[in-house]
């Protein structure tokens, strides 16, 4: 489970900005909170705000830092690392990117985070506890070396093997280490996904669907409650076929194409369609290939539908950005509901996503901890706040009887567009 997550210095954020799961003490929507070992955490969060205000740069955060943990331990120590630093200051661009998470595994909460540039990790450190006041250190590493604590007896002696470009925590991971290993299962365990292109993660969901693995059940009764028109989906299972290739495409790819490609196979979704006679009476089943014959918005129901049942029958955390493209306001509202329910989330999972629909934007959905806005200042800087935070002019907080739509699109939390005549 995911607490807290802090960015500082990548892309539009220049100054340090922290996303929070920790609920606030207040009374509505209760059913969105869950409680893990005396702390109360939110089982969703959505963040809203104009076109190039940071939404999807603050998801792009979390992919960066997942990637940096899972990778680090490929890089030689010559290669340079992926640095992106805000570069509207002549500050920031000579200056570390910070990336710190907090987070469980099982009953344990751990803080973990680092700062790098191009060339090499500066600082890094690893503390376990439950708050600031009791939480220790297991390693702390600085520009002078690593120091590394009697608790974490796996990191001892590794200290000396890690090059300067390389996460110590991937490293201990990499020789064994028990508690780093979790740590790195734990970002293993998080999805980062696109809205806009779910053709990138449906391999994940046919292959679900195929084997019928975890949250196969759940995805197809998701299906039938839509009612998206087909009644049922078949897979199968088949071996790559060079004819396939279409003849437009260059003869040199089609030959790259057909040696990579040789002997793989591919799992193919096709949806079954009643066929009616005049007076409306099902004569036949017609079976529509997936991709090309039933809409984007259902290729990108079905597709979703393997990340989404995944993390709900695991616990996990799914973080989407632009989750509402192609989709119906209802559907992308229903969701937001499998998370926030008890009753569909037993594992407390945990959802992220970034939107434009303010449809969405209700007190009967969300709790005013769990909506958060990005907007830029005058220097082209990334500012990230909750509408539980929110100040109004006359230094009062947000209600929660207040519309919470409307006044957004009236720009009362500011985070829309201007748009000049």
């Amino acid at each position: 489970m995911i607490v807290e997550f802090t960015v500082g210095n990548f892309l539009s954020f220049n100054k340090k900005a922290t996303l929070t799961f920790e609920a606030k003490g207040i009374s509505e929507l209760t059913e969105n909170v869950f409680t893990h070992h005396k702390q109360k955490l939110l089982r969703s969060a959505v963040i809203y705000g104009a076109n190039s205000s940071g939404k999807s740069n603050l998801i792009k955060a979390l992919d960066r830092m997942r990637d940096n943990v899972l990778f680090s331990v490929r890089l030689n120590s010559s290669d340079a690392l992926d640095f992106s630093p805000f570069l509207l200051s002549s500050e920031s661009e000579n200056q570390a990117t910070f990336f710190e998470v907090i987070f469980y595994v099982d009953a344990i909460k751990y803080r973990y985070g680092y700062e790098y540039n191009y060339t090499e990790i500066i600082n890094e450190w690893l503390f376990i506890g439950n708050n600031s006041k009791t939480e220790k250190p297991l390693f702390i590493r600085t520009k002078e070396g690593i120091a590394v604590a009697d608790k974490f007896e796996e990191g001892k002696g590794k200290e000396v093997s890690t090059n300067d470009n390389r996460l110590f925590i991937s490293l201990v991971a990499q020789l064994g280490g028990i508690v780093s290993k979790k740590i790195l299962e734990w970002f293993k365990n998080y999805n980062v996904l696109s809205g806009l292109q779910p053709k990138d993660y449906n391999g994940f969901t046919s292959t679900m669907l195929h084997k019928k693995l975890d949250g196969c059940n759940q995805s197809l009764l998701f299906f039938e409650n839509l009612k998206l028109g087909f009644k049922e989906i078949k897979t199968n299972e088949l071996e790559f076929n060079p004819l396939d290739i279409p003849d437009e495409v260059p003869k040199r790819l089609q030959l790259k194409l057909i040696k990579e490609l040789a002997g793989k196979k591919e799992i193919t979704l096709k949806t079954a369609h009643n066929k009616f006679d005049k007076k409306g009476n099902i004569v036949d089943i017609v079976f529509f290939d997936k991709d090309k014959n039933e809409s984007e918005g259902t290729n990108k129901i079905i597709d979703l539908s393997g990340p989404i049942f995944d993390t709900l029958s695991l616990g996990k955390l799914l973080i989407i950005d632009e989750l509402d493209a192609k989709l119906h306001p209802l559907i992308t509202k229903h969701i937001v509901g499998l998370f926030n329910n008890p009753l569909t989330n037993t594992k407390n999972a945990q959802l992220l996503f970034a939107t434009h629909d303010t449809n969405l934007l209700s007190t009967d959905l969300f709790r005013r901890d769990q909506i958060w806005f990005t907007e830029k200042d005058d220097f082209e800087q990334t500012d990230l706040y909750s509408l539980y935070d929110f100040n109004l002019p006359d230094g009062t907080k947000i209600r929660n009887d207040a519309n919470i739509e409307k006044n957004y699109i009236r720009g009362r939390y500011g985070a829309i567009p201007f748009i000049t005549n």
